[in-house]
């Protein structure tokens, strides 16, 4: 089945998405745990640079927190809004399922990146569902504008035939393809970054 692509208009050869714009939402679904859970070193202000005016007390004075993290925060929009894209999704694909259990903001973006094929093919929303995964990554990151581009990952490549996984650490730029610097290994398709992301250790995920 042709089509076009939600994101950028292009005609796909079938599906709703090109190929270009289903690896990039592959890769905000993994961005965006990270993000979310960093924006709480956010939650206080920056320190004055040195030499930077700072005003005196009164309404003019800094608050003592960062509000608007606060408030996202407390919303927590992010989960709540990729909850909706999974629920959706599982009522689509399987309309005599019950709704998916609670889980948590990773889980719900790794399990729509391991559904990401049948999402592309057969999906009539995914353009949508790509727009706002963009526009939580922007929104996340204009309320944290230190946060680093890279995202820290572990490549899960198997190394030998004893089953030795690479493990080393990957660092991802948008823009660019995420490529292991010790095994030579490259993450590409939609498959390939949604499985790294579920092998992740928790302690990255």
């Amino acid at each position: 089945m042709s089509g076009e692509c939600g994101q950028c208009g292009e005609a796909t050869a079938s599906g709703y998405l090109c190929h270009r714009h289903t690896v990039t939402l592959a890769r905000r679904l993994a961005l965006l745990p990270g993000l979310d859970s960093d924006l709480t070193a956010y939650l206080v202000p920056a320190a004055p640079r040195f030499g930077e005016r700072v005003g005196g007390g009164g309404a003019t004075s800094r608050p003592p927190i960062n509000l608007d993290v606060l408030d996202l925060l407390q919303a927590n929009r992010a989960a709540q809004v990729m909850r909706s894209w999974r629920v959706d999704v599982q009522r689509e694909r399987w309309p005599e399922r019950s709704a998916p259990p609670p889980a948590s903001l990773a889980a719900d973006c790794r399990w729509i990146g391991m559904e990401l094929e049948w999402i592309v093919a057969d999906y009539p929303a995914a353009g949508d569902l790509a727009r706002e995964v963009k526009e939580l990554e922007a929104e996340l990151r204009s309320l944290g504008a230190e946060l680093p581009a890279d995202h820290v990952r572990v490549c899960i490549a198997v190394t030998d035939d004893q089953g030795t996984v690479c493990g080393a650490v990957l660092t991802w730029r948008p823009g660019q393809v995420l490529r292991c610097r010790t095994c030579r290994t490259e993450y590409r398709s939609a498959q390939d970054l949604a499985l790294l992301q579920h092998y992740q250790p928790t302690r990255v995920a």
